[in-house]
């Protein structure tokens, strides 16, 4: 069963590329007391991913933070290297580039995608949610191989 809107986020870690190399933060330390946008794509440097999904939070970053969001972090199933380069290639310096590397956390959301099949692996489904103090106070998850709600127009909406 995935997380649904009223829980709280499960504990776990996440990793990104510091300045000395990868570096870990846990939920807590991410999510205790803030008010913040995660959105998770299915893999760094894919089509869909690079050309619409990472970009529309890029682009409207400074509106979503305007609207109270202290953080946004762009998850996938990858490495922190893979995160830190094509957060890089994006442009996305306003965004933490959080690596679940073995998805473990997607898994603790219920929120993985199954593409072993198609030799891919364990992926995250698409999805943004808003979490508030720990609390998913908005969950939008793509039904299928799609690009419709999980946008960065869509978190405003509900802002």
């Amino acid at each position: 069963m995935s997380i649904q809107v009223g829980d709280t986020m499960p504990a776990g870690t996440l990793s990104f590329m510091g300045e000395k190399g990868p570096e870990s933060i846990t939920t807590e330390e991410l999510f205790s007391g803030k008010k913040v946008v995660l959105f998770a794509v299915p893999g760094a440097f894919t089509p869909t991913c690079s050309e619409s999904h990472l970009p529309s939070f890029i682009a409207n970053a400074d509106k979503i933070k305007a609207k109270g969001i202290e953080r946004i972090v762009c998850m996938s199933v990858n490495d922190p290297f893979v995160m830190s380069a094509w957060g890089k290639t994006q442009n996305a310096d306003e965004l933490l580039m959080a690596a679940d590397g073995s998805a473990a956390y997607t898994k603790s959301l219920g929120l993985e995608l199954d593409l072993i099949e198609r030799g891919l692996g364990v992926r995250s489904q698409r999805f943004s949610m808003i979490v508030d103090d720990g609390k998913v106070t908005h969950l939008n998850v793509e039904d299928g191989p799609v690009y419709e709600v999980s946008s960065a127009e869509k978190i405003l909406e509900q802002l």
